[in-house]
Protein backbone atom coordinates (compact mmCIF):
# COMPACT_ATOMS: atom_id res chain seq x y z
CA UNK A 1 0.00 0.00 0.00
CA UNK A 2 1.44 3.34 -1.26
CA UNK A 3 0.59 7.03 0.58
CA UNK A 4 0.58 10.06 -1.06
CA UNK A 5 -0.38 13.38 -1.38
CA UNK A 6 -3.26 13.22 -3.99
CA UNK A 7 -6.07 15.51 -5.36
CA UNK A 8 -10.15 14.29 -5.15
CA UNK A 9 -9.96 13.83 -8.99
CA UNK A 10 -6.71 12.09 -8.59
CA UNK A 11 -8.07 9.59 -6.07
CA UNK A 12 -11.34 9.31 -8.35
CA UNK A 13 -9.26 8.13 -11.01
CA UNK A 14 -7.28 6.01 -9.25
CA UNK A 15 -10.19 4.08 -7.45
CA UNK A 16 -11.35 3.50 -11.51
CA UNK A 17 -7.72 2.01 -12.23
CA UNK A 18 -7.65 0.11 -9.53
CA UNK A 19 -11.10 -1.81 -10.35
CA UNK A 20 -9.53 -2.86 -13.90
CA UNK A 21 -12.11 -0.47 -15.56
CA UNK A 22 -12.54 -1.40 -19.42
CA UNK A 23 -14.25 1.54 -21.05
CA UNK A 24 -14.49 5.25 -20.09
CA UNK A 25 -16.77 7.30 -22.12
CA UNK A 26 -15.98 10.85 -21.75
CA UNK A 27 -16.51 14.88 -21.48
CA UNK A 28 -14.47 17.10 -19.85
CA UNK A 29 -16.54 19.67 -18.02
CA UNK A 30 -14.82 21.72 -14.89
CA UNK A 31 -13.77 20.82 -12.37
CA UNK A 32 -14.12 17.57 -13.47
CA UNK A 33 -11.53 17.35 -15.87
CA UNK A 34 -8.75 16.09 -14.38
CA UNK A 35 -10.21 12.71 -13.44
CA UNK A 36 -10.64 12.25 -17.21
CA UNK A 37 -7.42 13.79 -18.32
CA UNK A 38 -5.51 11.71 -15.39
CA UNK A 39 -7.22 8.17 -17.18
CA UNK A 40 -6.54 9.28 -20.21
CA UNK A 41 -2.20 9.92 -19.76
CA UNK A 42 -2.44 5.58 -17.77
CA UNK A 43 -3.84 4.48 -20.68
CA UNK A 44 -2.16 6.37 -23.28
CA UNK A 45 1.17 5.34 -21.30
CA UNK A 46 -0.28 1.46 -21.47
CA UNK A 47 0.01 1.84 -17.71
CA UNK A 48 -3.98 0.47 -17.24
CA UNK A 49 -5.67 -1.45 -19.85
CA UNK A 50 -9.01 -0.22 -21.03
CA UNK A 51 -10.52 1.95 -23.68
CA UNK A 52 -11.67 5.80 -23.27
CA UNK A 53 -13.50 7.62 -26.04
CA UNK A 54 -14.33 11.12 -26.26
CA UNK A 55 -18.00 11.72 -26.62
CA UNK A 56 -19.45 15.13 -28.20
CA UNK A 57 -21.82 15.82 -24.72
CA UNK A 58 -22.58 14.26 -21.85
CA UNK A 59 -25.98 12.72 -22.77
CA UNK A 60 -24.11 10.53 -25.44
CA UNK A 61 -21.42 9.61 -22.42
CA UNK A 62 -23.98 8.32 -20.66
CA UNK A 63 -25.64 6.67 -23.06
CA UNK A 64 -22.99 5.00 -24.34
CA UNK A 65 -21.98 3.93 -20.36
CA UNK A 66 -25.10 2.68 -19.90
CA UNK A 67 -24.81 0.24 -23.28
CA UNK A 68 -21.76 -0.71 -22.52
CA UNK A 69 -22.70 -1.58 -18.95
CA UNK A 70 -25.30 -3.48 -20.02
CA UNK A 71 -23.34 -5.33 -22.62
CA UNK A 72 -21.27 -7.24 -19.74
CA UNK A 73 -18.33 -4.10 -19.51
CA UNK A 74 -17.13 -2.60 -16.70
CA UNK A 75 -17.45 1.69 -16.96
CA UNK A 76 -16.88 4.45 -15.44
CA UNK A 77 -16.97 7.64 -16.21
CA UNK A 78 -17.41 11.71 -14.42
CA UNK A 79 -19.05 14.39 -14.73
CA UNK A 80 -19.97 17.72 -12.98
CA UNK A 81 -23.01 20.67 -12.42
CA UNK A 82 -24.22 21.27 -15.92
CA UNK A 83 -22.89 18.23 -17.49
CA UNK A 84 -24.89 16.44 -15.26
CA UNK A 85 -28.17 18.27 -16.26
CA UNK A 86 -26.93 17.78 -20.19
CA UNK A 87 -27.47 14.18 -19.48
CA UNK A 88 -30.08 13.94 -17.26
CA UNK A 89 -32.32 12.17 -19.77
CA UNK A 90 -29.84 9.62 -20.35
CA UNK A 91 -29.08 9.60 -16.41
CA UNK A 92 -32.94 8.52 -16.13
CA UNK A 93 -32.94 6.08 -18.98
CA UNK A 94 -30.03 4.08 -18.01
CA UNK A 95 -31.53 3.26 -14.47
CA UNK A 96 -34.37 1.80 -15.92
CA UNK A 97 -31.84 -0.28 -18.15
CA UNK A 98 -30.40 -1.44 -14.66
CA UNK A 99 -26.95 -0.60 -16.46
CA UNK A 100 -24.20 -1.59 -13.26
CA UNK A 101 -21.77 1.58 -13.77
CA UNK A 102 -19.97 3.85 -11.61
CA UNK A 103 -19.99 8.00 -12.44
CA UNK A 104 -18.17 10.22 -10.53
CA UNK A 105 -20.63 13.80 -9.76
CA UNK A 106 -17.90 16.81 -9.09
CA UNK A 107 -20.49 18.91 -7.07
CA UNK A 108 -20.67 22.33 -8.69
CA UNK A 109 -23.54 25.12 -8.70
CA UNK A 110 -25.61 25.57 -11.45
CA UNK A 111 -27.00 28.04 -13.38
CA UNK A 112 -27.97 30.86 -13.80
CA UNK A 113 -26.20 32.73 -12.54
CA UNK A 114 -23.04 31.02 -13.07
CA UNK A 115 -20.46 29.82 -10.78
CA UNK A 116 -17.79 27.64 -11.09
CA UNK A 117 -18.10 27.05 -6.90
CA UNK A 118 -19.40 24.29 -5.26
CA UNK A 119 -22.63 23.13 -3.69
CA UNK A 120 -25.12 19.89 -3.83
CA UNK A 121 -27.91 21.45 -5.88
CA UNK A 122 -26.87 19.88 -9.41
CA UNK A 123 -26.34 15.94 -7.93
CA UNK A 124 -29.75 16.74 -5.74
CA UNK A 125 -31.65 17.16 -9.40
CA UNK A 126 -30.49 12.92 -9.66
CA UNK A 127 -31.95 11.96 -6.19
CA UNK A 128 -34.95 10.53 -8.27
CA UNK A 129 -33.55 8.81 -11.05
CA UNK A 130 -32.76 5.46 -9.99
CA UNK A 131 -28.67 6.21 -9.68
CA UNK A 132 -27.35 5.37 -6.13
CA UNK A 133 -26.03 8.26 -4.59
CA UNK A 134 -22.69 8.36 -2.10
CA UNK A 135 -21.36 11.11 -0.39
CA UNK A 136 -17.63 11.79 0.18
CA UNK A 137 -15.77 13.82 3.11
CA UNK A 138 -12.30 13.35 1.90
CA UNK A 139 -9.88 12.44 -0.58
CA UNK A 140 -9.45 8.95 0.52
CA UNK A 141 -13.28 8.27 0.64
CA UNK A 142 -13.33 8.84 -2.40
CA UNK A 143 -10.63 6.16 -3.82
CA UNK A 144 -12.84 3.88 -0.97
CA UNK A 145 -15.93 4.65 -2.29
CA UNK A 146 -15.48 3.79 -5.95
CA UNK A 147 -14.71 0.84 -5.55
CA UNK A 148 -17.33 0.19 -2.96
CA UNK A 149 -19.40 1.38 -5.62
CA UNK A 150 -18.58 -1.38 -7.78
CA UNK A 151 -19.16 -4.04 -5.42
CA UNK A 152 -22.79 -2.04 -5.06
CA UNK A 153 -23.86 -1.55 -8.58
CA UNK A 154 -22.83 -5.15 -9.60
CA UNK A 155 -24.63 -7.27 -6.84
CA UNK A 156 -27.27 -9.28 -8.39
CA UNK A 157 -29.37 -7.94 -5.85
CA UNK A 158 -28.88 -4.11 -6.92
CA UNK A 159 -28.09 -4.13 -10.94
CA UNK A 160 -28.00 -0.04 -10.90
CA UNK A 161 -25.81 2.62 -11.66
CA UNK A 162 -24.11 4.47 -8.78
CA UNK A 163 -22.71 7.76 -8.16
CA UNK A 164 -19.83 8.81 -6.47
CA UNK A 165 -20.25 12.40 -5.18
CA UNK A 166 -17.62 14.88 -4.16
CA UNK A 167 -17.66 18.62 -4.08
CA UNK A 168 -15.86 20.44 -6.85
CA UNK A 169 -12.16 22.58 -5.72
CA UNK A 170 -12.87 22.32 -1.94
CA UNK A 171 -11.81 17.96 -3.06
CA UNK A 172 -11.31 17.71 -6.65
CA UNK A 173 -8.31 20.17 -6.79
CA UNK A 174 -7.32 19.64 -2.52
CA UNK A 175 -4.52 17.24 -2.00
CA UNK A 176 -4.46 15.09 0.98
CA UNK A 177 -2.54 12.02 2.06
CA UNK A 178 -4.52 9.02 0.41
CA UNK A 179 -3.38 5.33 0.54
CA UNK A 180 -3.45 3.31 -2.80
CA UNK A 181 -4.31 -0.34 -2.30
CA UNK A 182 -2.30 -3.05 -3.62
CA UNK A 183 -3.94 -4.41 -6.76
CA UNK A 184 -3.93 -8.15 -5.60
CA UNK A 185 -5.80 -6.47 -2.41
CA UNK A 186 -8.18 -4.55 -4.32
CA UNK A 187 -8.81 -8.32 -6.61
CA UNK A 188 -9.43 -9.65 -3.15
CA UNK A 189 -12.74 -7.06 -2.41
CA UNK A 190 -13.49 -6.56 -6.05
CA UNK A 191 -13.87 -9.45 -8.15
CA UNK A 192 -14.49 -9.44 -12.03
CA UNK A 193 -17.39 -8.00 -13.63
CA UNK A 194 -19.96 -11.36 -13.82
CA UNK A 195 -22.48 -10.05 -16.23
CA UNK A 196 -24.70 -12.98 -15.47
CA UNK A 197 -26.48 -13.08 -18.42
CA UNK A 198 -26.38 -9.73 -19.47
CA UNK A 199 -23.83 -10.43 -22.16
CA UNK A 200 -23.25 -9.19 -25.93
CA UNK A 201 -21.13 -11.11 -28.40
CA UNK A 202 -20.59 -9.45 -31.85
CA UNK A 203 -20.41 -13.89 -33.74
CA UNK A 204 -24.07 -13.85 -31.47
CA UNK A 205 -26.05 -10.59 -31.15
CA UNK A 206 -29.25 -10.50 -29.94
CA UNK A 207 -31.41 -7.93 -29.46
CA UNK A 208 -31.24 -5.81 -26.15
CA UNK A 209 -34.38 -3.06 -26.28
CA UNK A 210 -36.59 -1.30 -23.61
CA UNK A 211 -40.40 -1.49 -24.53
CA UNK A 212 -42.94 0.84 -24.15
CA UNK A 213 -45.23 0.10 -21.13
CA UNK A 214 -47.89 1.63 -19.62
CA UNK A 215 -50.15 1.08 -17.06
CA UNK A 216 -49.66 -1.90 -14.28
CA UNK A 217 -46.16 -3.53 -15.83
CA UNK A 218 -44.79 0.20 -16.09
CA UNK A 219 -45.39 0.33 -12.46
CA UNK A 220 -44.03 -3.14 -11.89
CA UNK A 221 -40.35 -2.49 -13.49
CA UNK A 222 -40.53 0.94 -11.28
CA UNK A 223 -41.34 -0.66 -8.67
CA UNK A 224 -38.59 -3.32 -9.30
CA UNK A 225 -36.15 -0.93 -9.42
CA UNK A 226 -37.03 0.74 -6.42
CA UNK A 227 -36.91 -2.75 -4.51
CA UNK A 228 -33.37 -2.80 -5.91
CA UNK A 229 -32.18 0.38 -4.71
CA UNK A 230 -33.62 -0.56 -1.14
CA UNK A 231 -32.11 -3.77 -1.52
CA UNK A 232 -28.30 -1.57 -1.55
CA UNK A 233 -28.85 -0.64 2.14
CA UNK A 234 -28.05 -4.17 3.37
CA UNK A 235 -25.12 -5.12 0.03
CA UNK A 236 -24.01 -1.33 0.95
CA UNK A 237 -23.75 -2.89 5.11
CA UNK A 238 -22.02 -5.85 3.58
CA UNK A 239 -19.33 -4.46 0.93
CA UNK A 240 -18.27 -2.03 3.69
CA UNK A 241 -17.72 -4.96 6.23
CA UNK A 242 -15.80 -6.67 3.87
CA UNK A 243 -14.06 -3.65 2.54
CA UNK A 244 -13.03 -2.69 6.26
CA UNK A 245 -11.54 -6.21 6.57
CA UNK A 246 -9.28 -6.40 3.99
CA UNK A 247 -8.19 -2.55 3.83
CA UNK A 248 -8.66 -1.61 7.79
CA UNK A 249 -11.35 1.46 6.94
CA UNK A 250 -14.62 1.20 7.80
CA UNK A 251 -17.09 3.58 5.82
CA UNK A 252 -20.51 3.20 6.74
CA UNK A 253 -23.98 4.09 5.69
CA UNK A 254 -24.04 6.83 8.41
CA UNK A 255 -21.07 7.94 10.08
CA UNK A 256 -21.74 9.28 13.78
CA UNK A 257 -19.60 11.36 15.07
CA UNK A 258 -19.59 12.00 18.96
CA UNK A 259 -23.24 11.89 18.99
CA UNK A 260 -23.73 9.28 21.19
CA UNK A 261 -24.22 11.45 24.41
CA UNK A 262 -25.03 14.16 22.36
CA UNK A 263 -27.90 16.46 23.06
CA UNK A 264 -27.90 18.93 19.54
CA UNK A 265 -26.35 17.04 16.35
CA UNK A 266 -25.23 18.50 12.96
CA UNK A 267 -26.60 16.56 10.19
CA UNK A 268 -25.01 17.46 6.86
CA UNK A 269 -23.05 15.63 3.78
CA UNK A 270 -19.52 16.77 1.57
CA UNK A 271 -16.47 17.70 2.20
CA UNK A 272 -18.04 20.75 4.95
CA UNK A 273 -18.87 18.10 7.22
CA UNK A 274 -15.03 17.99 8.21
CA UNK A 275 -15.84 21.61 9.19
CA UNK A 276 -18.89 20.38 11.30
CA UNK A 277 -16.54 18.03 13.28
CA UNK A 278 -13.88 20.80 14.15
CA UNK A 279 -16.84 22.86 15.24
CA UNK A 280 -18.05 19.70 17.57
CA UNK A 281 -14.69 19.06 18.58
CA UNK A 282 -14.31 23.13 19.91
CA UNK A 283 -18.02 22.74 21.76
CA UNK A 284 -17.25 19.87 23.44
CA UNK A 285 -14.13 21.67 24.53
CA UNK A 286 -16.51 24.20 25.80
CA UNK A 287 -19.41 22.27 27.68
CA UNK A 288 -21.47 21.43 24.91
CA UNK A 289 -22.81 18.24 24.30
CA UNK A 290 -22.74 18.60 20.37
CA UNK A 291 -22.36 15.70 17.91
CA UNK A 292 -22.78 15.29 13.77
CA UNK A 293 -24.14 12.78 12.06
CA UNK A 294 -22.84 12.35 8.35
CA UNK A 295 -25.10 10.05 5.82
CA UNK A 296 -22.44 8.82 3.13
CA UNK A 297 -25.38 6.82 1.23
CA UNK A 298 -28.05 9.16 0.31
CA UNK A 299 -29.75 6.80 -2.10
CA UNK A 300 -30.82 4.25 -1.10
CA UNK A 301 -32.51 6.50 1.86
CA UNK A 302 -31.06 5.25 5.11
CA UNK A 303 -33.97 5.87 7.45
CA UNK A 304 -33.72 3.04 9.66
CA UNK A 305 -29.79 4.44 10.88
CA UNK A 306 -31.15 7.76 10.87
CA UNK A 307 -33.85 7.47 13.42
CA UNK A 308 -31.93 5.19 15.23
CA UNK A 309 -28.75 7.88 15.42
CA UNK A 310 -31.03 10.90 16.10
CA UNK A 311 -33.62 8.80 18.42
CA UNK A 312 -33.78 11.67 21.29
CA UNK A 313 -32.02 14.39 20.87
CA UNK A 314 -32.94 17.65 22.22
CA UNK A 315 -32.38 19.15 18.48
CA UNK A 316 -30.86 18.31 15.49
CA UNK A 317 -29.98 21.15 12.97
CA UNK A 318 -29.46 19.92 9.33
CA UNK A 319 -27.26 21.97 7.36
CA UNK A 320 -28.05 21.98 3.78
CA UNK A 321 -25.61 22.83 0.70
CA UNK A 322 -28.32 23.40 -1.66
CA UNK A 323 -31.96 24.80 -2.12
CA UNK A 324 -34.82 23.57 -3.89
CA UNK A 325 -36.68 26.55 -4.90
CA UNK A 326 -39.83 27.36 -3.25
CA UNK A 327 -39.34 24.52 -0.45
CA UNK A 328 -35.96 24.44 0.84
CA UNK A 329 -33.12 22.02 1.73
CA UNK A 330 -33.86 18.87 0.55
CA UNK A 331 -31.70 17.17 3.43
CA UNK A 332 -33.90 18.99 5.44
CA UNK A 333 -36.94 17.98 3.84
CA UNK A 334 -36.22 14.12 3.63
CA UNK A 335 -34.93 13.97 7.30
CA UNK A 336 -38.30 15.87 8.15
CA UNK A 337 -40.02 13.03 6.30
CA UNK A 338 -38.11 10.57 7.57
CA UNK A 339 -38.91 11.05 11.17
CA UNK A 340 -42.36 12.35 11.14
CA UNK A 341 -44.59 10.12 13.34
CA UNK A 342 -42.14 8.08 14.66
CA UNK A 343 -41.16 7.18 18.11
CA UNK A 344 -38.32 9.08 19.89
CA UNK A 345 -38.21 11.57 17.10
CA UNK A 346 -36.24 14.95 17.59
CA UNK A 347 -38.41 17.28 19.80
CA UNK A 348 -37.34 20.21 16.92
CA UNK A 349 -35.47 19.66 13.79
CA UNK A 350 -34.23 23.27 12.52
CA UNK A 351 -33.07 23.77 8.65
CA UNK A 352 -29.84 25.96 7.78
CA UNK A 353 -28.60 26.69 3.66
CA UNK A 354 -25.62 27.63 3.24
CA UNK A 355 -22.20 26.82 1.07
CA UNK A 356 -23.97 27.64 -1.60
CA UNK A 357 -21.36 28.50 -4.87
CA UNK A 358 -19.15 27.30 -2.73
CA UNK A 359 -19.39 29.94 0.29
CA UNK A 360 -17.56 29.21 3.46
CA UNK A 361 -19.04 28.37 6.21
CA UNK A 362 -16.89 29.41 9.39
CA UNK A 363 -16.92 27.69 12.99
CA UNK A 364 -18.74 31.01 14.33
CA UNK A 365 -21.56 29.92 12.02
CA UNK A 366 -21.54 26.33 13.23
CA UNK A 367 -21.26 27.82 16.99
CA UNK A 368 -24.55 30.06 16.27
CA UNK A 369 -26.19 27.10 14.69
CA UNK A 370 -25.76 25.38 17.94
CA UNK A 371 -27.43 28.13 19.98
CA UNK A 372 -30.13 28.17 17.94
CA UNK A 373 -30.87 24.85 18.03
CA UNK A 374 -30.34 24.61 21.84
CA UNK A 375 -32.72 27.46 22.16
CA UNK A 376 -35.87 26.36 19.93
CA UNK A 377 -35.60 22.94 22.60
CA UNK A 378 -36.07 24.88 24.98
CA UNK A 379 -38.30 26.82 23.69
CA UNK A 380 -40.22 24.17 21.69
CA UNK A 381 -39.97 26.80 18.71
CA UNK A 382 -38.45 26.15 15.27
CA UNK A 383 -37.80 29.33 13.81
CA UNK A 384 -38.20 29.20 9.79
CA UNK A 385 -35.44 27.83 7.84
CA UNK A 386 -32.45 30.50 8.06
CA UNK A 387 -29.92 31.45 5.20
CA UNK A 388 -26.54 31.36 6.29
CA UNK A 389 -25.13 35.25 5.77
CA UNK A 390 -23.72 38.02 7.48
CA UNK A 391 -24.27 41.53 7.89
CA UNK A 392 -21.17 42.35 6.09
CA UNK A 393 -22.32 40.46 3.13
CA UNK A 394 -25.53 41.86 2.92
CA UNK A 395 -23.94 45.05 3.20
CA UNK A 396 -21.32 44.56 0.02
CA UNK A 397 -24.43 43.03 -2.08
CA UNK A 398 -26.41 46.43 -1.06
CA UNK A 399 -23.72 48.10 -2.30
CA UNK A 400 -23.11 46.40 -5.28
CA UNK A 401 -26.56 46.52 -6.17
CA UNK A 402 -26.52 50.26 -5.28
CA UNK A 403 -23.35 50.60 -7.72
CA UNK A 404 -25.28 48.70 -10.84
CA UNK A 405 -28.41 50.95 -10.04
CA UNK A 406 -26.47 54.34 -10.59
CA UNK A 407 -25.00 52.73 -14.02
CA UNK A 408 -28.09 51.97 -15.11
CA UNK A 409 -29.73 55.25 -14.67
CA UNK A 410 -26.66 56.84 -16.39
CA UNK A 411 -27.07 54.92 -19.21
CA UNK A 412 -30.70 55.41 -19.67
CA UNK A 413 -30.23 59.14 -19.25
CA UNK A 414 -27.97 58.96 -22.13
CA UNK A 415 -29.73 60.33 -25.54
Amino acid sequence: MTRTLLTGNAAAAWGARLASVDYVPAFPITPQTEIIETLAAWLDRDEMPGRLVMLESEHSMITAAGAAATSGVRVFTATSSQGLLYGMEMVYTVAGWRAPFVMVNVSRGLASPLTLEPDHTDIMAARDSGFLQIHCASCQEVLDSVLIAYRLAEDHRVRLPVIVNLDGFYLSFTREPVEIPEADAVSRFLPPFDAESTRFSASAPTSQAVAVLSGTPYSYFRYECHLAAQNAITVYDEAAAVFASVFGRHHEAVEAYRSEDADIVFVMIGSFATKAREAVDRLREAGQAVGLVRPRLLRPYPAEQLLRLLAGKRGVAVIDQNLSMGMGGVLHTELSAALYGKPGAPAVLLSFIGGLGGRDITPEEFYEIAAVTRQAAEDGVVPPPRLLYSRDEHREVTKLQAIAHTERNELESKP
